[in-house]
């Protein structure tokens, strides 16, 4: 039997099994040879001692022992029932239809790729076009792409635009201070290239965006950037002022939003955005460690902003035979032109999370959306109501899903006692606001069940 440089596997009737799996393993000399380099060590030179360090494997072993190990590992999770789960800003637990998963598994949806070659993609094209088409519904602007990576991209990409948009004249985008952390950190690792200046705008007595201070910083800014709800859970009650003052200041207005929030408020196209953001995969999707997403991008229908949107557009039109036809009517991306001309660099979207959005979408249809956000609405208010029993509650404001309660012992310590006690807390904001003190968002969905959260106050109350 032919040897190789790496095995896998023990013995079998006295005879070790040969596994190549690295292609050309066994010429690694010769490739060595062929770029200048003796040894390997001679062509890491370059990195500082220290650096490289041996991975001291294990011995390894057979797939039967690996499977039982791995059980081992998977059998400490705790399933929601098993352990309550109030940890949102940002992740929640949603309920996903069976059949979303069961329609979402067939092959020409599960390995369906970007569809390079469109006229043989029918299948894919149609599902993202239905997917754009729903969320253009749901946010109240026409022309909608087919995807983003997530919230946090999506975003980013939005201040790029609205910069492109003014040429470069103008570079200041404003965004309230309280913006999630996660998506500040990727608005930042995308502005840095460009140049863009982020100047932020703190929050009033209800926790949400200070009109004075928005009026005194939008002077020459390209976009102007809020939530729907915010990072602490609130929904703001002044956006079309603020979309106002925006377009006065001749800016764009960008609107992110959690789009299951949209059955029982205002779309916010309809509210002045010129862009709204946002995440599609609450709708559809399991909340996956946090992962994938697919964000929502969406814009007027505008050619100057049409032209400048990143990643992909799904159009619908006739073949040369008069059948109805899906085709990629816009990718201006740097696969597909010169990368000098191109909006963005995103190149594989998220189009299964997309399409399984589309779905569970298309089966709540307007009344289930709308009932989807009544009851998340009255889960928070319960939470919030139990939770001001035991912390105090500092913006008086409609919350949706999350809620900011403070406390005055420690948070980490009450959360590793609600962990004991099998129920996992909130999410602790002081590191991003040390001006909240101990402060955490508890959050609830429509999965929340109302003995949870008793359990919970209870729990509170013994360690708080």
């Amino acid at each position: 039997m032919k040897k190789y440089i790496f095995y896998t596997g023990k013995t079998l009737l006295g005879m070790r099994m040969a596994r190549h799996y690295i292609p050309n393993s066994a010429h690694k000399e010769e490739m060595l040879r062929e770029i200048g380099f003796s040894s390997i060590e001679d062509l890491f030179a370059d990195v500082p001692k220290g650096m490289v360090k041996e991975f001291n494997l294990p011995e390894g072993k057979s797939e039967f022992e690996v499977f039982l190990e791995l059980n081992e590992v998977l059998s400490k999770n705790k399933t929601v029932l098993e352990m309550p789960s109030f940890l949102g800003a940002g992740t929640y637990f949603h309920y996903v239809p069976a059949h979303v998963k069961y329609l979402i598994e067939r092959s020409e949806f599960l390995t369906a790729y970007t569809p390079y070659q469109p006229e043989i993609s029918q299948g894919i094209l149609q599902a993202l076009f239905e997917y754009q088409s729903l969320i253009a519904e749901l946010v109240g602007l026409p022309v909608v792409n087919a995807s983003m990576y997530d919230w946090g991209t999506a975003m980013a990409e939005a201040a790029l635009m609205t910069v492109r948009l003014f040429r470069g004249k103008r570079k200041k985008f404003v965004v309230p201070k309280y913006t999630h952390p996660e998506r500040m950190a990727v608005l930042r690792t995308y502005g840095a290239g460009p140049g863009i200046e982020i100047e932020t705008v703190g929050w009033n007595e209800k926790g949400q965006l200070n009109l004075e201070e928005l009026k005194e910083k939008v002077e020459g800014a390209a976009g102007v950037y809020i939530e729907m709800p915010n990072f602490f859970g609130i929904l703001e009650e002044e956006i079309r002022a603020i979309g106002e003052i925006t377009h006065d200041a001749g800016a764009f207005f960008v609107v992110g939003v959690d789009p299951t929030v949209l059955g029982i408020v205002e779309a916010p196209g309809e509210l002045g955005a010129d862009i709204v953001v946002g995440e599609a995969a609450y709708f559809g999707n399991p909340m996956n460690f946090g992962g994938p997403r697919a964000g929502i991008f969406a814009v007027r229908n505008d050619p100057k902003l049409i032209r400048q949107m990143p990643g992909r557009i799904i159009g619908m039109t006739k073949d040369a035979e008069g059948k109805r036809a899906f085709v990629m009517t816009l990718q201006t991306r740097e696969q597909h032109i010169r990368r000098a001309k191109a909006t963005s660099n995103i190149c594989s979207n998220e189009a299964l999370v997309a399409v399984a959005a589309a779905i569970h979408i298309a089966s709540l249809g307007p009344r289930g959306i709308r009932e989807l956000g009544e009851v998340i609405l009255k889960n928070t208010a319960y939470l919030k109501k139990r939770l001001s029993e035991v912390g105090e509650i500092p913006f008086e404001a409609v919350n949706f899903k999350d809620v900011l309660v403070r406390f005055e012992k420690p948070y980490p310590e009450i959360h590793e006692a609600l962990l004991e006690r099998n129920i996992h807390g909130g999410y602790y904001v002081k590191p991003h606001f040390p001006e909240l003190g101990e402060a955490a968002l508890f959050a609830a969905t429509e999965t929340t069940r109302k003995e949870w959260v008793d359990a919970l106050i209870e729990a509170l109350k013994e360690v708080s």
